[in-house]
């Protein structure tokens, strides 16, 4: 099994502000998508794409997983974004606004043939109608494709929606997203809260991604991370149980039904416990580092 990869805190972060991309060096966040598309003005983009792909090729970056969000297909700068952070090989290339599994097939084949490396992986953003009743499709498109990446702005704006507390407008899309990244079996990322002084707000949306399964929450604000990385953290709690209930089933293998704190153990709870287990482990790595 591969090494898990915490994706709790992903912040986006502008390319074209070069103290920007010298802060995140010190920013705890699990990962970093650096930005050519939204935070960036039309007459900024080309040094943005230059400070954004030798950013990704430092190596200064640690063990955050950087990223390098592109513009969007059949914008005038996306091929030449695609191919600088192709050669550049970051982590992963964000793409906005794919809305087909055609349109990952085609991504993958221009990373590649601009000699993308085999560890740059493709992180699609979901944020349109047409992407949502196509995500399954889209997820299952190409074994590069690592990530879903919902754009919760843009999908509130085309449902002509609006933000609530609770999200229940586009509760149905995020589910959907996340049934089709679970099946798929690739990482599904939660969308941006916008409003970076409310952090109650903001703490509450986190606790409702981690309960509907989300790896982690796109982020617009440094302050936002320390509450992004505790909420999709197993707690304490939930890794002593863990701990507990892996030792339980294994200590009563053949001996018919096992317990654990009263509870009838099977299969399905052993795996959900590893899984708690590897990504605390992998924190915990991090930690270290």
């Amino acid at each position: 099994m591969s090494e898990f990869t915490p994706l709790r805190s992903v912040l986006y972060m502008p390319s074209s502000n070069e103290r920007a991309l010298e802060k995140a060096k010190t920013i705890a966040c699990d990962a970093l998508i650096l930005d050519l598309e939204d935070a960036v003005a039309p007459d900024a983009k080309p040094a943005a794409r230059e400070a954004a792909a030798a950013a990704a090729a430092s190596g200064d970056y640690g063990r955050r997983t950087v990223t390098i969000r592109v513009n969007g297909i059949g914008t005038e700068w996306h091929e030449a974004d695609l191919t600088a952070a192709s050669q550049a090989g970051p982590a992963a290339i964000v793409v906005p606004k794919v809305d087909s599994a055609e349109q990952v097939v085609r991504l993958v084949d221009m990373m590649e043939k601009a000699g993308a490396p085999d560890h740059t992986a493709l992180w699609a953003m979901v944020e349109t109608p047409d992407a949502i009743f196509d995500v399954r499709e889209i997820a299952a498109a190409s074994p590069r494709l690592q990530a879903l990446v919902l754009g919760t702005n843009d999908l509130v704006k085309e449902l002509y929606a609006e933000h609530v507390p609770g999200r229940a407008p586009i509760l149905p899309s995020l589910h959907t997203v996340l049934l089709a990244g679970r099946a798929a079996g690739i990482a599904v990322i939660d969308g941006v809260y916008n409003d970076v002084k409310d952090a109650d707000g903001f703490l509450a949306e986190c606790e409702q991604g981690r309960q509907m399964g989300f790896d982690g929450k796109t982020l617009i604000h440094p302050g936002q991370v320390e509450g992004a990385n505790t909420a999709f953290a197993p707690s304490e709690q939930a890794v002593e149980d863990a701990r507990g209930l892996i030792a339980a089933f294994e200590d009563g293998q053949g001996s018919g039904v096992v317990t654990y704190n009263g509870r009838m153990v099977e299969n399905l709870h052993v795996e959900s416990a590893r899984r708690t287990l590897s990504i605390h482990d992998a924190i915990q790595a991090r930690r270290t580092d």
